[in-house]
């Protein structure tokens, strides 16, 4: 599922392309209410276009909303116009002047109001990507949660736009283990967390994809650089920093990545326990977790 990074970057190049002049909307597929947004020549006026998290809202005047989250399967195809005919699985298509958006398979994609909009944006946690943001808000919630940090990053409903990837990353540089309770972290350790989100968030906007290591020489071109290789832990059989094996286990349905010898779980007390991970998660590598934990 496409991360934050992913998003905020569709929204400005989408908006680059297509806002501030009429477009042209159509659903080949049929199943969004293409009708609700145009007028008589399919045309609607695309005033801006926002991300929230993983959510993206099309605003349309005179005052129509389209709501798209891409979840796992959805993706955008940008081609210049006249672009060639859809294919027959096109949710959407924006077509302006110069440039197309085909949007295929997305979780969701439907014409909401200001109302349903603020309820669905309600629902979400903070986006660090935003300038509205209120870490805050993030701040006080894992200050009083028993819930290990692993689960709450990827909790939409705390902190939007994090993904299992800068979850992982996050948690390596700053040396916590996933299992950590929100609430055993120390108040500067949380601060620290919110900028180290926002500023790899930033960075995958300009980049366009994730990179979270930094003075790294490979000897070739930063678009042949694999993810295995732009990562200290996600997608790595070792650890970046230390080289020792990456540990995965599941964390609520998602795979956790971790170095126990760069994270290792703390006790009450400041001490360190190299055991496996706890029982409410459900080991991968079993055996791997006890040799390292």
């Amino acid at each position: 599922m496409p991360e934050g990074h992913t998003i905020h970057r569709a929204a400005r190049d989408q908006e680059r392309d297509l806002a501030r002049r009429p477009v042209v909307v159509s659903s080949p597929q049929g199943r969004f209410d293409a009708e609700a947004l145009v007028d008589t020549d399919r045309r609607a006026y695309l005033a801006r276009i926002e991300a929230f998290g993983k959510h993206l809202f099309y605003h349309f005047e005179p005052g129509g909303i389209v709501h798209v989250h891409l979840g796992l399967f959805g993706r955008f195809y940008r081609r210049r116009s006249p672009a060639p005919a859809p294919r027959s699985t096109t949710r959407m298509r924006l077509e302006g002047d110069a440039m197309t958006i085909d949007l295929i398979g997305p979780t969701a994609c439907d014409v909401v109001t200001p109302g349903q909009m603020l309820a669905i944006t309600a629902r979400l946690g903070p986006d660090p990507l935003r300038a509205d943001a209120q870490p805050r808000h993030f701040y006080a919630y894992v200050a009083r949660s028993k819930t290990p940090i692993g689960a709450i990053l990827l909790d939409q409903s705390r902190i939007c736009g994090v993904g299992n990837v800068y979850r992982a990353e996050v948690l390596h540089l700053l040396g916590i283990h996933p299992e950590t309770p929100g609430s055993a972290l120390e108040p500067a350790q949380v601060k620290a967390m919110w900028r180290l989100v926002v500023g790899l968030l930033r960075r995958g906007v300009e980049e366009k994809r994730i990179v979270t290591t930094r003075g790294l020489r490979l000897g070739k071109p930063r678009e042949r650089v694999s993810r295995a290789e732009s990562t200290h832990v996600y997608g790595r059989t070792t650890c970046r920093t230390c080289e020792a094996e990456v540990l995965t286990y599941s964390l609520r349905a998602r795979t956790v990545h971790y170095c126990g010898v760069c994270q290792p779980l703390v006790e009450a007390g400041g001490h360190a326990d190299r055991k496996t991970p706890r029982r409410s998660c459900e080991p991968i590598q079993p055996s791997s977790a006890r040799r390292h934990a």
